[in-house]
C-alpha cells in the first residue's frame, strides 16, 4: 500500500493547512507514505516540490502550483506506485488516473465573495466542482462545512466525512502565568474576521485601563483602515498591532490575556479558539458557522454582527473573577475532547477503505 501525500504548498511559516497535515503524517504512515514537499519533513520520504508554488508566493505561486499539480503530480503518482494521491487541501490533477481523497477546510470565498479576488472566486466557482468530481472522498473539519459543500456544491452527503482538528497540546497548554490587562485576538485581518466590530466594541468599554493586541499578519489591503479606525476611536495608545507572532511565542501572550476575543463571521474550524480553550484563557466567540462546535458551552458566544454584546462580553470576563475561573477550567476539559490522535486515526481509516 502507497499513499502519495501531496504538500506542496507548504510555506515555511506555520499555517492552519500546514499544521493540520503535519499533525496527521504520523497516524498514517503505516499505510506506507510518501510526501510531495518544497521542504523536509521529519520520518517520511520526501520528494522535492518547487519552492516557488507555495503558498507564501502569491496569486502567481498558487496559479503555478495549480499546473504543477495539474501536469507533473501525475508522474510521481505512476513513478512510486501509489494507489492513492491524499491531498489535505482541495487541489487534485484532474482527468487523470490519481485515485484521489481531498481536504476541504471552508468555502468562505463563497459566503463573502466581495473580499476576494476573480482569480479566488474562479477557484471556488469552478476549479473546486472539478476537483470534487474527480475526488472519490471529501474529508472536512466540521459539520457546517459539510452543510457548505452539499449547499454551495451539491454533493451527495455520503461522499463527506467530517473529522474535527486539534491541536498542539505541547505548545497550546495552561502556563499558570498572571493575566495581563490585555483582550487578544490573532489571525488574519480579512473583514469577515470582524476587526472592525472588535476595535469599536473594545472602544465602548467604560474602563479605559484596558488595551486590545491585535497578532496576525499585517493586510496592506485591511490593517491600514483598521488603524485609520483606531485612530478616529482616539485609542491609538491602547491598541497594540503586533504583526506576525511566533508559534513558539503565541502560548505566552494567550495565557496572559483577559480573554480571546475572535467574533468571526465564519469559520471552517477556528484554531484560535481551540487554542485558547487549551490555555485556559476565557473566550468570547461566535455563535455561527463552526465556532459552537468548537467551543461547546466553555465559551461566552455572541451575535458577532451585534457590537454592544461584543462589548458587554469583555466588560463582563474583565470584572467577573469566578466567571473567568469557570471558564478557564470548562476550556481546559473542552479541549481535552480534541486529538490529533483521534483525528489521524479517523482519516486513516477514511483512507484506508480506498487502498
Amino acid at each position: 500500500m502507497t499513499v502519495l501525500v501531496n504538500l506542496s504548498f507548504a510555506p515555511l511559516k506555520p499555517t492552519g493547512w500546514l499544521t493540520y497535515s503535519l499533525n496527521l503524517l504520523p497516524h498514517i504512515k503505516y499505510l506506507g507514505v510518501n510526501v510531495l514537499s518544497p521542504r523536509e519533513i521529519p520520518e517520511v520520504k520526501v520528494y522535492q516540490s518547487p519552492a516557488n508554488i507555495t503558498t507564501e508566493c502569491g496569486i502567481k505561486g498558487h496559479f503555478q502550483r495549480l499546473m504543477w499539480v495539474q501536469f507533473k503530480l501525475p508522474s510521481f503518482y505512476k513513478k512510486l506506485n501509489s494507489q492513492l494521491l491524499f491531498s489535505p487541501i482541495p487541489e487534485v490533477p484532474l482527468f487523470s488516473s490519481c485515485l484521489s481523497i481531498v481536504t476541504i477546510h471552508d468555502l468562505i470565498p463563497l459566503r463573502f465573495p466581495q473580499e476576494f479576488s476573480t482569480a479566488q472566486l474562479f477557484y471556488c466557482r469552478n476549479y473546486l466542482p472539478a476537483v470534487i468530481k474527480q475526488s472519490e472522498h471529501i474529508i472536512c473539519n466540521s459539520l457546517i462545512t459539510a452543510h457548505d459543500i452539499q449547499r454551495f456544491l451539491g454533493v451527495s452527503e455520503k461522499k463527506v466525512t467530517v473529522i474535527p482538528l486539534a491541536i498542539d497540546r505541547r505548545n497550546f497548554r495552561f502556563l499558570d502565568l498572571p493575566r495581563k490587562n490585555y483582550f487578544l485576538y490573532y489571525g488574519r485581518h480579512n473583514i469577515y474576521k470582524n476587526l472592525n466590530r472588535i476595535i469599536a466594541a473594545f472602544a465602548a468599554l467604560p474602563n479605559k485601563d484596558y488595551e486590545l493586541w491585535l497578532a496576525g499578519p499585517n493586510d496592506a489591503r485591511y490593517t491600514p483602515t483598521l488603524q485609520a479606525q483606531v485612530e478616529e476611536l482616539g485609542i491609538t495608545h491602547r491598541v497594540k498591532f503586533l504583526d506576525y507572532v511566533s508559534y513558539s511565542e503565541l502560548p505566552v501572550i494567550i495565557n496572559q490575556a483577559i480573554a480571546l476575543v475572535f467574533p468571526s463571521l465564519w469559520e471552517g474550524f477556528g484554531f484560535p479558539v481551540l487554542e485558547a480553550l487549551a490555555c485556559g484563557t476565557p473566550v468570547i466567540t461566535s455563535n455561527l458557522s463552526s465556532l459552537p462546535e468548537v467551543a461547546g458551552d466553555a465559551a461566552i458566544l455572541i451575535n458577532p454582527y451585534n457590537t454592544a454584546e461584543i462589548t458587554d462580553a469583555m466588560q463582563t470576563i474583565a470584572h467577573d473573577v469566578k466567571l473567568q475561573s469557570h471558564l478557564s477550567t470548562k476550556g481546559i476539559t473542552r479541549a481535552n475532547q480534541f486529538s490529533w490522535e483521534r483525528t489521524g486515526k479517523a482519516t486513516s481509516e477514511v483512507l484506508s477503505r480506498y487502498l
